[in-house]
């Protein structure tokens, strides 16, 4: 169990790190002349529409892979921890092949968005739409451990991800936005890649 709370840990702190869950958010908070207040309450909201739609897929991953655990103790000891392999092999190919391709939607609002409420309806949206992908198949291997292993990783994502989110607005409202993301951004699918490569190989040898 400490293995997938560590684990949830480890995908919820990437995952909020992606440039483009956040940076849009101090952009557009300036740009619209948001108070510090305003654009950190647009943050959580936006944060909280993205895990909504992640646990709510996340949910029904785990529940097939507790009831396919419950058959076959394949599923548990290689199946699962093969899951995490792959994709994780495939998050570093396509980084390899597309760097500059990105998996998750960029925050983006229109042009004739002109009211707040117009402005956050169309973020929460888009990030809804964009639920994360490498953890819904850590959900597949947490739900082998039954309901108690998927109540840990929803638990985790839903506490890390937005709580790093309003930090780094936070910080970005501060005027220390200007660091260079680039380099994160643009090899976040290889580290993604990498970690679940890890996780699998630890729940395969350390079942």
């Amino acid at each position: 169990m400490w293995q997938i709370f560590i684990g949830s840990i480890v995908l919820s702190i990437i995952h909020a790190l992606i440039p483009n869950h956040w940076l849009p958010l101090i952009a557009i908070g300036k740009t619209e002349q948001w108070s510090e207040r305003e654009t950190l309450s647009a943050t959580l909201i936006t944060a909280l529409a993205h895990i909504a739609s992640t646990i709510i897929i996340g949910i029904v991953v785990g529940f097939i892979g507790y009831k396919l655990s419950g058959a076959f103790e394949l599923v548990s000891s290689i199946i699962a921890p093969l899951v995490l392999v792959l994709l994780g092999l495939i998050y570093i190919i396509t980084d390899l092949r597309r760097a500059h391709h990105h998996e998750h939607a960029h925050l983006s609002v229109s042009k004739n968005a002109k009211s707040r409420f117009a402005i956050l309806a169309s973020l929460s949206l888009a990030m809804f739409l964009s639920p994360c992908i490498e953890l819904e198949a850590y959900y597949f291997q947490a739900g082998t451990l039954g309901w108690i292993g998927i109540l840990v990783v929803s638990v985790v994502y839903a506490l890390v991800t937005p709580s790093l989110m309003l930090m780094l607005v936070y910080v970005g409202t501060k005027g220390l936005n200007k660091f260079n993301w680039h380099f994160l951004e643009h090899h976040m699918r290889k580290i993604t890649g990498i970690t679940l490569i890890v996780l699998g190989l630890l729940a395969y040898f350390m079942h």
